[in-house]
């Protein structure tokens, strides 16, 4: 498995001069409490050290995002947009990301500050658009090198091509089937990848750095990176084969013991899981209800257990935004902060540093999400960065594959779009069998929405290559199994059991299939077993039933394990494949789709 090898040298004293330039802003609303920070030096104290101590107390910013997932250009439909609390009670939506702006708004806040720091929690790459993806991620690389970002742990999505892959992205080198892209080799990322609990299984040691400690002028702030313990159920087996995912509080309790005998007392922990806050608006107050109650999900009980030496918690995964206090084990509140996903928004916190301990100043820091705006210039590199890729792109990218007669959204329980793609596959399996009864989909692999509303000149309602690619950019195959009634039924009780118990995962279902999920009740009868039809007749225990899947749910990924159990396997196209066939099949520009009604799963609250 790949370790971190040394940095060419000219990319090493490229860093070198970096952090000596590192510049910040910090805006520090929202957080922590209240208790006052302890005075800052006094000029005795300066004459005592001969006018060279700068302060007891020195603020350094953290500046922090996640889940970027390659997405350069601003997102579309509600993955483009935030919504804001207003001070009346109301909310409003914001359209917000784009690496072009994300990088005027960083830029903007680090202007004035000596000490500043940008990390990440993960997901920076995987399930990326076109002009990412494409080109296995080495356009985000590029620009999250052009944002001067620092460190970051890794995610779940770093292993989609595998852990060779991932050391490619962090060392460099030209992609080993497809060569290189332009006249220049990649270069790899400027910043260290942190994987403190992903380790090879021969050598049971992590397979890029555990941690990293970022140094200036006599401050010294370490950071541990992890990803969720539970990768392996939501990545392609191949992508982890070979790697074992070790629990996220016992490493960085580890590490963090091996920090603090470094003398670096001061720790961030970078954490690819997170929760749910119970509001979703950006600037939610999370700690209003009281100390970690506006928040759920497991960075919870994550929070309440990691040593109380850390003295911050960035996190991901969810794609939400919070930015909570949560006690640790000593009973002291901590922060914990997710900025949402896409690039939308960014999290602005100060860390107090007290020179004398070498310790942050819990009970000063302050902590806010900003919103990535569009009302703000946009990065000429960045604008530089995305033209060179899209030209690229272009002659793939631009082919018109459909054509839609308004947005198909990709969000609730049942969404439009993922019973368009459910009948895709549907379609696409009864070209393989025609005795293939029905198609699931699961709700994590459709990553974007189909929008009316032309993206890049190709017309309104026109649906690109691109935009397919964008839903869809994972590369499963289309597979048939053969399922008894009863698997069956299990496996659509599994969406609210088990693993998914606590954060259900409702499958896409395609046309025919049909039951109700009473909200009302707990676990698996939350899926009532009566209601579960397919074409009016109610499912059968001992028939067998030819169902489609993508190969990931085949394989038993999300928490289905009896999707994993099928028989009579049939390997078909990709995808994408299959929804660009069904598109083109079912479409033109005088007769377009229409968006599914969404009506297939009866909805109990």
């Amino acid at each position: 498995m790949p370790a971190t090898s040394p940095a060419h040298p000219e990319r090493r004293r490229r860093r070198t001069n970096r952090f000596l330039a590192l510049a910040a802003g910090v805006v520090t609303v929202g957080a922590l409490a209240a208790a006052a920070l302890p005075g800052s030096a006094t000029a005795d104290e300066d004459q005592r050290t001969g006018g060279h101590w700068p302060g007891r107390y020195q603020d350094v910013q953290l500046l922090s995002f996640n889940d970027l997932h390659g997405n350069l250009e601003p997102p579309a439909g509600s993955s483009g947009r935030v919504t804001e609390k207003q001070p009346d009670g109301t909310t409003k939506t914001i359209d917000a990301g784009g690496v072009e702006y994300l990088a005027t708004h960083l830029r903007q806040a680090r202007q004035g500050e000596k000490y500043s720091i940008t990390a990440a929690g993960g997901d920076m790459v995987g399930a990326s658009p076109l002009i990412s993806g494409l080109f296995h991620d080495e356009p985000t690389i590029e620009a999250l090198n052009k944002l001067d970002l620092d460190v970051t742990s890794v995610g779940n999505h770093e292993f989609d091509e595998g852990a060779k892959e991932l050391g490619r992205l962090q060392n460099g080198g030209c992609h080993p089937k497809d060569g290189c892209y332009t006249d220049e080799e990649f270069e790899g990322a400027d910043f260290p990848y942190l994987a403190a609990n992903v380790l090879d299984e021969k050598t049971k040691k992590p397979i890029l750095k555990p941690y990293w400690v970022w140094k200036k002028n006599g401050v010294k702030v370490g950071f541990i990176g992890v990803t969720l313990e539970g990768t392996p159920d939501i990545v392609s087996a191949e992508g982890v084969k070979g790697l074992s995912f070790k629990d996220e509080t016992e490493t960085i309790n580890k590490y963090a013991k091996v920090l603090q005998k470094q003398g670096v007392k001061s720790i961030v922990a970078l954490i690819h899981e997170g929760g749910f806050p119970a509001s979703t608006s950006y600037n939610y107050d999370c700690d209003s209800p009281g100390a970690g109650d506006g928040v759920s999900g497991p960075i919870v009980d994550i929070a309440k257990n990691v040593t109380p030496q850390v003295d911050a918690l960035v996190t991901g995964h969810t794609h939400s935004a919070y930015v909570c206090s949560i006690a640790d084990p000593a009973g002291k509140p901590r922060m914990v902060t997710s900025a949402a996903s896409f690039g939308r928004l960014y999290t602005d916190t100060t860390l107090t540093y007290d020179r004398l301990t070498g310790d942050i100043a819990r009970t000063a820091v302050k902590s806010a999400n900003r919103v990535v705006t569009r009302d703000v210039p946009k990065a000429p590199d960045m604008t530089e960065l995305i033209g060179k890729w899209n030209t690229l792109a272009a002659p793939i990218g631009n082919r018109a594959i459909g054509y839609i007669s308004g947005d198909i959204g990709n969000t609730g329980t049942e969404s439009p779009l993922g019973d368009l793609i459910a009948d895709a596959q549907l379609a696409h399996g009864k070209q393989l069998d025609p005795e293939t009864d029905l198609a699931l989909m699961n709700p994590g692999g459709i990553r974007a929405p189909l929008t009316y509303a032309a993206k890049a000149g190709e017309g309104d309602g026109v649906v690109t290559y691109a935009e397919g690619f964008t839903v869809q950019p994972f590369a499963n195959t289309v597979n048939l199994q053969d399922f008894t009634g009863a698997q069956l039924i299990q496996a659509l009780k599994e969406q609210v059991s088990g693993p998914n118990a606590a954060a259900p995962k409702i499958l896409q279902v395609s046309a025919g299939l049909t039951y109700t999920l009473d909200l009302t009740k707990s676990g698996a009868d939350r899926v009532v077993t009566d209601s579960i039809k397919l074409n009016g007749s109610a499912i059968d225990p001992a028939a067998t039933y030819r169902v489609a899947t993508n190969s990931f749910l085949a394989g038993g990924g999300d928490g289905f394990p009896t999707l994993g159990q099928g028989t009579n396997d049939v390997v078909g196209a990709d995808d994408l494949t299959a929804l660009e066939q069904y598109l083109t099949a079912n479409s033109s520009a005088s007769n377009p789709i229409a968006p599914p009604k969404a009506d297939r799963i009866t909805v109990v609250n």
